[in-house]
Parts: structure tokens; sequence; C-alpha cells
């Protein structure tokens, strides 16, 4: 499946979005800066413009990258256990907490419509269509993974509990 959103088409756009991923996910979002950008490619800030007209740009683009990969994290999910809710909410908050920078300057913005629908698509497929559903259980999977990312579960027994709770929840039989 393919979809709409831009994708860096140079070498050297790449080469600028996997830095800046980097920065991201090391250092945080304070760290993503056009001069520190621009330095850990080895060129000038005023250079970086020729490849991403602003800092939103590269945003955007970091954000499709995670949109992208939660698609690819859940579609193999959904390949590996077809139909099933459990498999598909394990594979969201693992892609999630191993990239919590990305995932919170993805999900704190507006999606690109076109990846959004994509990666809900294997959940929409799991709750048999049922788009309500599936709109609360993608709310359900987001809010526990910020809940988590912000260390708002005393222990991990609690977190795991409350996915199991959550899983169950939009799980038939399983309440």
């Amino acid at each position: 499946m393919t979809d709409l959103a831009a994708q860096p088409v140079t070498d050297r756009a790449r080469q600028i979005l996997a830095a800046a991923r980097t920065l991201l996910e090391h250092e945080g979002p304070e760290a993503l800066t056009m001069r520190r950008l621009a330095g850990c490619v080895g060129i000038t800030a005023p250079s970086l413009y020729k490849h991403f007209p602003d800092k939103s740009s590269v945003v955007s683009a970091l954000a499709d990258a995670m949109l992208r990969e939660t698609a690819e994290a859940l579609e193999a999910a959904e390949t590996a256990a077809p139909g099933s809710f459990p498999a598909l909410a394990t594979a969201y908050r693992t892609h999630a907490l191993a990239h919590p920078h990305l995932y919170r300057l993805t999900t704190g913005r507006p999606l690109q419509h076109d990846l959004e629908q994509r990666a809900s698509a294997p959940l929409l497929r799991a709750l048999a269509g049922d788009e309500g559903r599936a709109r609360a259980a993608w709310a359900f999977a987001h809010g526990m993974v910020v809940m988590e990312l912000n260390g708002r579960f005393p222990t991990a027994p609690d977190v795991a509990a409350a996915w199991e709770a959550g899983i169950a929840a939009f799980t038939p039989g399983r309440l």
C-alpha cells in the first residue's frame, strides 16, 4: 500500500531527516534546531532551506515517517495475528514507547489524513469495521501510551494491569 505523503526525494534531504530524527530521539525536541541540524550534516543553516523550507517542514516529514512506521508495525501485527486487537494494541504501544519523542511530536499535531487512515486500517479491520469502536480503541491506546511516557503510573504492574483491562474492554469475550 502506498500513501500520498511526500517523502524526501534527494539523498541530502534523507540525510537531513535522518539527522533530525537522531537529534529528536536522543536529545528531545529542544535539540531540534535548524542550526544544530545543519551542524549534524556538515552544512550551513541557510543550506538546509534548499531542502526543507522551514523547521515545520522537517517536523512534518518526521511525523509522516513515524506514522508510516506505525502503519507498518500495525500491518505486521495484523499479518501475524489477523483480527487480534490485543496484538495491534501491543504493537502500537511497543512502537510508541521505542520512539517517545517522535511519538509525542507526531501525535501532538494535526496528522496527514492518508497516513492516519493507513495506520488505523488494521484496527478498523480487527474491530469488524466499527468506526466508533476503532476510534475509541485508538484513543485508549494513545491515552495509555501518553500516560506511560509521562510516568503517570506508580509501578510497572499498574501499567500492565491498565493495558490488560483496556484491551479486554475492546476484545469480545475477554471481559
